[in-house]
């Protein structure tokens, strides 16, 4: 047993934890859980948790159900929730899933990513990553279709009182800084009920763990404060959606790979190329990176997410930005992608970005001259003459440009490409044979 096994059994005796909640994600990015007595951990270390896989969306055919999930010591972390007398009662650890044989699972999303990952560590880098997330609070939660309160009346950066939940983001931060998991940022976003949390940076692999525990963290707050949080992309038709902005750095040991001082924008040819991998493959990464048919609402002209396949500085209308907070500092220097949602596969999203970013640098892609324009007011007519590329409008767009993409395919792996596929096409038939209300209202009196 390694030292870091050791350490969570004697923090579960030491803590009188009851109950040890082993954590993995499906393929469209559910957090899935099981629940084992710290007796039953030591045999968990060792052998894994068996379960059925062919239940998990996108994990195995009925064929080849049989998994195991293995705990990864290093992501144990107590859960901030307490008994009635004050003891914290349960922790969490994020598992990876294998076959029988111990060989890793290929529709395990946390493999996706490491295998990206070990692929950018060939290369050299060690990939950074920093996401601003936003979401909404809402009154309450229906299925039955109509439009949600929000909890709030509030616009960008108001020191707003919350009708419901005054102290809802302190609340948040506490419980998430108790796990370990750093906050540099939070604020009141530009819509009513919308909030951001930003986290400080981490390593890929362990944001993207830590983004699925933010969702789940953040909506469990949210109901013990009384009001319900959700990720949603697009909740209200006038008001702008919840993006999740993630600025991306390579670093090659202590160097990171983006700064050059002796550029304009300080962006180094390394990351110049990883810039110009983003936008070469936006369109087919587009489908990973939002993967809802509700995603493409959010994506539209006003609605203050990007449109077209651009980059510039101080450019928010862009896809690709290249922040000046800090000019003159090497560490800081980042790229920031704005098109991903907080409803995504963070595993995947994340997966994709770096592989398109990363094939860029390996094949010395040439980024195209920056954009200043303000894209969101040009036309489109306006925006094929200078050259701009729109990203996909619509889910079946994205999932045609994903299709076609080899990139993709290599990426995912032809299991989790198939599956997501067959997936979301058939989310977007679904979708296609709804009567909306608005046609309903706008056709049914006058046709």
């Amino acid at each position: 047993m390694d030292r870091q096994q050791e350490f969570v059994l004697r923090t579960l005796e030491e803590r009188d934890i009851r109950f040890v909640r082993l954590w993995f994600t499906d393929v469209l990015g559910f957090l899935k859980s099981v629940a084992v007595a710290p007796a039953e951990l030591e045999g968990a270390f060792a052998e894994g948790i068996g379960f059925d896989g062919s239940a998990i969306e996108g994990f195995a055919r009925i064929y080849e159900s049989d998994m195991v999930a293995k705990p990864d010591p290093a992501t144990f972390q107590v859960l901030p929730w307490e008994t009635a007398d004050g003891q914290l009662y349960s922790a969490r650890m994020f598992c990876d899933i294998t076959m029988p044989d111990g060989s890793p699972c290929w529709s395990d999303p946390r493999h996706v990513l490491r295998r990206t990952l070990s692929k950018a560590s060939e290369a050299g880098f060690t990939c950074y990553v920093h996401p601003e997330i936003e979401f909404f609070l809402l009154r309450s939660l229906t299925n039955d279709g109509t439009e949600p309160e929000p909890a709030d009346n509030g616009g960008y950066f108001d020191q707003a009182s919350h009708d419901t939940a005054p102290h809802f983001r302190r609340h948040a931060i506490e419980a998430l800084e108790a796990m370990g998991i750093s906050v540099e940022f939070s604020h009141h976003e530009g819509a009513p009920g919308q909030q951001e949390i930003d986290l400080r940076y981490a390593d890929a692999l362990t944001m993207a763990d830590n983004v699925m525990t933010f969702r789940y963290v953040v909506k469990e707050v949210a109901i013990k404060d009384g009001v319900r949080a959700s990720f949603m992309p697009k909740p209200f038709s006038d008001q702008p959606g919840s993006g999740m902005h993630t600025h991306v750095s390579l670093f090659e040991g202590d160097r990171n790979a983006f700064y050059d001082s002796e550029d304009p924008y300080e962006l180094s040819g390394t990351g110049k190329a990883f810039v110009a991998g983003l936008l070469k493959h936006a369109r087919e990464i587009s489908a990973v990176t939002n993967q809802w048919v509700n995603s493409y609402k959010r994506l539209i002209v006003g609605g203050e997410a990007p449109t077209a396949v651009c980059w510039g500085h101080a450019n928010r209308s862009a896809l690709v930005r290249v922040p000046m907070y800090s000019p003159g500092k090497a560490s800081s220097r980042r790229v920031e992608i704005r098109s991903i949602d907080s409803a995504c596969n963070p595993y995947l999203a994340y997966a994709v970005v770096l592989a398109a970013g990363l094939k860029g640098v390996r094949e010395g892609y040439e980024l195209p001259p920056p954009t200043e324009d303000d894209v969101w007011s040009l036309t489109e007519s306006e925006r094929r003459a200078a050259g701009y590329d729109s990203l996909p409008q619509n889910l079946t767009e994205a999932l045609t440009a994903m299709e076609n993409s080899e990139l993709l395919a290599e990426t995912l792996g032809e299991g989790v490409f198939d599956y997501f596929l067959r997936n979301k096409r058939a989310e977007w038939d679904a979708y296609r044979r709804q009567v909306t209300p608005y046609e309903l209202r706008t056709y049914l009196p006058m046709l």
